[in-house]
């Protein structure tokens, strides 16, 4: 899944499309991964997933990054549908 971080941000959250990525808005500055760190808690939380089931691929010190979702208590099928209206309501 690609995702677009966007660090320091005054409003917080997870929604919108930025050239097809998911757009998520963390507090945290892009110092040390922090940014990176909340960026995949966020995703997590907006999900409904455990944070152990996002992980990383690329984009460690990049405001695009590509993410990995798997989660043993939610088809994939679903997850797909749930990021996919994230990226669809501006308004989060």
């Amino acid at each position: 899944m690609a995702v677009r971080v966007k660090p320091g941000s005054s409003r917080v959250g997870v929604g919108g499309d930025h050239d097809g990525a998911l757009v998520i808005r963390v507090a945290a500055r892009a110092v040390d991964g922090k940014a990176t760190e909340a960026a995949l808690r966020a995703l997590a939380e907006a999900l409904g997933i455990r944070r152990s089931a996002v992980s990383l691929v690329t984009g460690a010190s990049s405001r695009a990054k590509v993410v990995d979702v798997v989660s043993p208590d939610v088809p994939e099928s679903e997850l797909l549908e749930r990021f996919f209206a994230l990226r669809a309501d501006r308004h989060r």
